[in-house]
């Protein structure tokens, strides 16, 4: 299978930073039924913790987010590119990125342990169509 590469929109907020606001947060969104492509938490200061979230659905997530008055980010754009796993992979999809002179802001890769990996690519806004030509992504 040839990756297949993905922009796809995420969106930020901070929450406190105390046992259990993560897993609230993540059982609302289930409960919302908003399916999700890609999740992250981080510390953020000594007191708060920033979720990315990368819904399937971006209406959905906007509609839950003024229904339960949660603070988010305005959209972000990164890539979600998915494929089969083989030595080199990553390298392959930066060296696009590289060729096509565009600076990876921040990246998170991981295998699903059976030949399959997923990769998250955070560019600037200014170089998402130069990444999106470059790694051959649909930008709607």
């Amino acid at each position: 299978m040839a990756a297949t590469v993905k922009s796809v929109p995420y969106f930020y907020t901070r929450i406190e930073a105390s046992p259990g606001q993560a897993y609230r947060l993540l059982a609302q969104l289930a409960q919302e039924d908003i399916n999700l492509l890609a999740f992250s938490a981080v510390p953020f200061g000594p007191n708060f913790i920033e979720l990315t979230i990368f819904p399937e659905l971006e209406s959905n997530l906007m509609q839950a987010a003024r229904r339960l008055n949660w603070e988010l980010s305005e959209a972000q754009h990164a890539f979600l590119v998915q494929g089969d796993d083989k030595l080199g992979a990553l390298a392959g999809v930066h060296e696009k990125l590289f060729a096509a002179d565009v600076d990876i802001y921040a990246s998170t890769g991981v295998t699903d342990g059976q030949g399959h990996y997923g990769y998250v690519i955070y560019v600037k806004n200014q170089d998402v169509e130069k990444a999106a030509k470059a790694l051959e992504a649909d930008l709607s």
